[in-house]
């Protein structure tokens, strides 16, 4: 599976927020807090599924290091983020984009990404937000399930390989 590159431009997301690790693994409760209140936050017409990664944290395979995972929605109105809610600002930048059909809990994609085409493919990760845009053909844990795995890249260690 080969991704295609987007420059994505600086994105504001309005969500909640919840650290949590491999081995405890809190998104059931992250999405349960959020979604009954989704449309206050903006457009809920694509959810945003977000990983933010201290530095170094692919470098050491670690099931029980802490990450922050996000629920949230493109921000609608500038400045207004909803009593309880939080705004997360991704930074601009390029993304290898992964078309995925399939689990949500099926983590094999992920295993292919950072083992198989990240190293052969010339790029390196960047230390942005990893995320998950789930639209209208998103179906949680359904193996007809479609969503884009969006992977920071830095395109100055480009090789020439995709």
């Amino acid at each position: 599976m080969s991704p295609r590159l987007v420059q994505l431009p600086e994105k504001r997301l309005v969500g909640t927020c919840l650290p949590m690790s491999l081995s405890e693994n809190r998104t059931r409760e992250l999405w349960r807090r959020f979604m009954p209140r989704r449309h206050e936050a903006g457009d809920a017409g694509e959810l945003f599924a977000v990983q933010v990664y201290d530095p170094g944290y692919f470098d050491r395979f670690d099931p029980t290091r802490v990450f922050d995972k996000w629920a949230a929605v493109q921000q609608r109105e500038a400045d207004v983020v909803p009593e309880g809610m939080d705004l997360l600002t991704i930074p601009a930048g390029t993304y290898a984009v992964f078309d995925y059909r399939g689990s949500s809990s099926d983590t094999r994609i992920f295993d292919h990404i950072f083992r198989a085409w990240l190293p052969a493919s010339g790029y390196r990760l960047d230390n942005r937000p990893h995320f998950e845009l789930l639209g209208k053909k998103y179906r949680n844990n359904d193996t007809g399930s479609e969503e884009e795995i969006w992977i920071p890249v830095n395109v100055g260690a480009v090789s020439g390989k995709v």
